[in-house]
């Protein structure tokens, strides 16, 4: 039997599109849109923010340094949060009625500035019992260490806990911890899944 309800955030709640950020970096920078992903894939920069390896002032110094942007502290901030789109993909009426029933968690690998933007501009965010967010674990999914934090918050068995993410990888991690879990494609075919497993809302 479910217990804890586990989503994912970028994607399956909340969508995003790195695109937007890098458009509008593209006219404060010497760099094309093309150049700017294979740039700061040569680093593990924003690897090391997610995981909480860097503090936010550090992480925007040495990106806006990679980039050569020319923008303050602030307006980067909005920047690099412009990347969310404000519809999001899952109905809160839908995790208004699980909470009523389960224990509900969030389980992302974000970072600070993130999901700071995000918490404060999607109130969908409220019917969660508990964050399990990468930068404060200090681990990123699949790792098995973020899996087990979120367990530990779970405060069930990982067989009664129903995890749903986008990416396959995140979906198998989770399995391997145990978690019944699926890949999130859309609001209708989540539901399904959750209906087949018992859990009614």
């Amino acid at each position: 039997m479910i217990k804890t309800i586990i989503f994912d955030l970028g994607n399956v709640l909340v969508p995003f599109d790195f695109k937007r950020a890098y458009a509008k970096m593209e006219r404060l920078c010497p760099y094309a849109v093309s150049e700017i992903p294979p740039r700061l894939r040569t680093t593990d920069l924003v690897q090391r923010y997610e995981t909480g390896k860097i503090s936010t002032p550090d992480f925007i110094e040495q990106l806006t340094r990679i980039l050569e942007l020319r923008v303050t502290h602030d307006e980067f901030r909005e920047l690099w949060s412009c990347i969310f789109l404000p519809a999001t993909l899952v109905p809160e009426s839908l995790l208004a009625g699980l909470k009523r029933k389960y224990r509900m968690l969030l389980l992302s690998n974000t970072n600070d500035l993130h999901f700071s933007m995000v918490q404060s501009n999607y109130p969908l965010l409220r019917h969660f019992h508990e964050f399990v967010l990468s930068h404060e674990v200090g681990a990123a999914k699949p790792s098995a260490r973020i899996y087990e934090a979120a367990l530990e918050k779970a405060a069930c068995r990982p067989e009664e806990c129903f995890f749903t993410d986008d990416i396959v990888p995140f979906v198998e991690g989770a399995r391997r911890a145990g978690i019944d879990a699926v890949q999130f494609q859309t609001a209708a075919q989540l539901e399904a899944d959750l209906l087949a497993r018992g859990v009614i809302w």
